[in-house]
């Protein structure tokens, strides 16, 4: 069973404040698991939202020199 983090741990693990992930939930950017009036993230959603939205760095090419 993946595990089930609150919005505090949430926060922490990505480095923002409680707001952000709250903002995801209620925007539903984010799978949530509601446990009563508690909502807990599964970790795996946690790990999918920041690899679907992690952009990789652009490739510069070398400029040859026309000599």
């Amino acid at each position: 069973m993946d595990r089930l983090l609150t919005v505090d741990q949430v926060a922490e693990l990505l480095g923002t404040t409680v707001r952000f992930p709250r903002r995801l939930i209620e925007e539903r950017r984010i799978t949530f698991v509601k446990v009563g009036r508690h909502v807990r993230i599964p970790e795996r959603a946690v790990m999918a939202y920041v690899e679907a939205n992690t952009v990789a760095p652009s490739v510069r090419r070398q400029l040859r020199s026309v000599a």
